[in-house]
Parts: C-alpha cells; sequence; structure tokens
C-alpha cells in the first residue's frame, strides 16, 4: 500500500450540505451543527455577499469565554480583512484563517465551505 492510499483510506473529510443561502444573514453569523470524523461539531458560517470571499466557516466554540458564541459576533474588518469579535470579552478573529488578533497563541478552527447553487456545503 502506498502512502497516498493509506492516507485516503484514514481521511473521512468529505463534503456535506449544512443549509441554504436562505438561512443565512448577510454580514451576520449563524451557526450549525456539522459531522466530522471526531463527532459533532458546532460552526459559525458567515455570509459577507460582495466580498472577494463570500462564505467563512470557524469554530462556534469561543476559547476565551469557553461558550458557544462565535456566530453571534460581530462582524467586522480591521486591517483589509474580514473579522468576527467575540460577543463576550471582544477578541478578534480572522474569519480567513481562525487568527485571534490579540492573542497569537489562539486560533480557532477553520473549515471548507462554499455554495452549490443555492446549498451551503462544507468539508468536514
Amino acid at each position: 500500500m502506498t502512502i497516498a492510499n493509506a492516507a485516503a483510506k484514514t481521511m473521512t473529510q468529505t463534503w456535506q450540505t449544512l443549509c441554504t443561502r436562505a438561512d443565512l444573514v448577510p454580514y451576520s453569523g449563524v451557526a450549525a451543527w456539522v459531522e466530522t470524523p471526531e463527532g459533532p461539531a458546532q460552526v459559525a458560517i458567515f455570509y459577507l455577499p460582495g466580498y472577494a470571499q463570500e462564505l467563512y466557516a470557524v469554530d462556534h466554540h469561543d476559547p476565551f469565554s469557553n461558550a458557544n458564541v462565535i456566530a453571534r459576533g460581530i462582524v467586522g474588518d480591521l486591517k483589509g480583512q474580514p473579522v468576527v469579535a467575540s460577543p463576550i470579552y471582544k477578541q478578534h478573529f480572522r474569519l480567513e484563517d481562525g487568527q485571534c488578533l490579540e492573542d497569537e497563541s489562539v486560533t480557532l478552527r477553520t473549515w471548507k465551505v462554499s455554495f452549490k447553487g443555492d446549498e451551503v456545503w462544507i468539508e468536514a
């Protein structure tokens, strides 16, 4: 067995449908459950129509407050990059890579997400 074949057998990430475009709130976040190889996870989906990248998916769990609230955060732009500010303690996380701007040792998990027609699909 080649290394590529071994990797293909152990990787179980697949694309799955989450919701539709009508379920999203422009310039805001919504929370959703996604099935991962490790079990179900809560994700925060952000829809930014008009941006080069319109969809982002990051952990819904805020590591600073230990609460699932990231989808309720305030979406904005810092230094030309879309961010979400946690609604509890206001740390900013880049939507592109989940990096916390106030504490570089903290990063939210991110997922690939895209539209397929009007459906929102996520790789998990």
